[in-house]
């Protein structure tokens, strides 16, 4: 049996008073069954607060459990995107914290010190049970749009399909092949998110006699972050618009399976075979083959009315940040100030700089 005496855990023949043992008797549970059985025990450990108590009961425990990354592994096991995490970074007031040490020992433990705080913090919000939500902050651009503004992607994200007097959707650009393919690309709240899964509902033209509704074939999913720089607060709408979403200015750490579309003007369910961490905030919804050939121009669109993106977003406190090809994973423990601006539409600054030979002006129509 075991029996605690200070800080460790120290084992005892069952059968036998545990009467406190003198000083020095007894053994350490990781001494006594070694590291690699105590590994898969700790490895066994699903919850982080499990972990948390086991590199509490002492130093050598503690050691233990940050040598062999086990918070990080209970990241991996609940949501297998937490691979595409290349490194990892504490900071406070926007600058890194690291610890000066002396020998290249101390500066490895140091490092898997800090890999441990981080995925702790991560490991509470991926493994805490949460209540679903809407979470999309704003838009970021469609693959094109038929008639800008009237019909732009920021109408998607109005509950219903009309205000006021006007309907309220968007609209594809029209095509003779019915192999077309559309996307639309939002922004979620926070860097990381949970999603389980995508709400939407095709469009239907009430105002026309026939009532048609421009659903598309199938829908797709992907979801990742920006190559760029985090984002900025500068904005550019229309013409644009389809050159801001190009896959080439990002990393997709996720793509679903696709899903069949009904030519029904409700608002459909597209559930993920399983929760999925969205490392980056950027989803893209891709559409793919149209169903409707238009009447008046003998073109096939894909009209959409409404977008939900359901599940939790993950704490502020928690930050992605390109780096080449990869990504590392941040944690503030101090409030900073959002990355992520409140806005519609649009890209940062950084990331059109790379599209063009030299910085873009942006100009209202109105100034035209």
């Amino acid at each position: 049996m075991a029996v605690w005496r200070g800080d460790e855990i120290w084992l005892q023949p069952s059968g036998i008073e545990a009467d406190p043992p003198e000083q020095g008797r007894g053994m350490d549970f990781l001494e006594c069954v070694g590291p690699d059985t105590s590994a898969i025990v700790f490895r066994l450990l699903d919850d982080p607060a499990d972990l948390a108590r086991a590199s509490a009961v002492s130093r050598s425990w503690r050691r233990f459990v940050v040598e062999n990354q086990f918070s990080k592994i209970q990241c991996l096991r609940a949501y297998p995107e937490v691979a595409n995490f290349m490194d990892t970074e504490v900071c406070s007031s926007g600058s890194s914290l690291s610890r000066n040490v002396g020998s290249s020992a101390a500066a490895e433990f140091d490092k898997l010190e800090r890999d441990h705080r981080v995925y702790m913090q991560l490991s509470h919000g991926l493994l805490s049970p949460y209540n679903t939500k809407d979470c999309i902050i704003h838009c970021v651009g469609a693959s094109s749009t038929d008639r800008y503004p009237a019909e732009a992607i920021e109408n998607t994200l109005e509950a219903a399909d009309r205000v006021g007097w006007n309907a309220s959707y968007w609209s594809s650009r029209g095509h003779r092949d019915p192999a077309l393919a559309e996307c639309l690309m939002y922004r979620l709240q926070t860097d990381l998110c949970l999603v389980d899964e995508i709400k939407m509902r095709p469009f239907k033209a009430f105002f026309r006699d026939d009532e048609p509704i421009y659903s598309a074939e199938r829908i797709r999913f992907q979801m990742g972050y920006p190559k760029s720089p985090p984002w900025s607060g500068t904005t550019i709408y229309g013409e644009n618009e389809g050159q801001l979403i190009a896959d080439s200015n990002y990393i997709w750490t996720y793509t679903s399976p696709e899903f069949p579309m009904l030519q029904e003007n409700v608002l459909q369910y597209f559930k993920l075979p399983h929760p999925v961490l969205c490392i980056g905030g950027v989803v893209k919804i891709e559409l793919l083959g149209g169903v409707v050939k238009d009447a008046f121009d003998g073109l096939y669109y894909i009209c959409v009315s409404h977008v939900q993106i359901v599940g939790m977003p993950l704490s502020g406190k928690l930050a992605v940040a390109p780096r080449g090809s990869s990504v590392v994973l941040g944690y503030y423990p101090t409030p900073h100030k959002s990355r992520v601006p409140h806005r519609t539409g649009g890209l940062n600054q950084a990331l059109l700089s790379r599209l063009a030979a030299g910085p873009l002006q942006f100009v209202d129509k109105e100034d035209k």
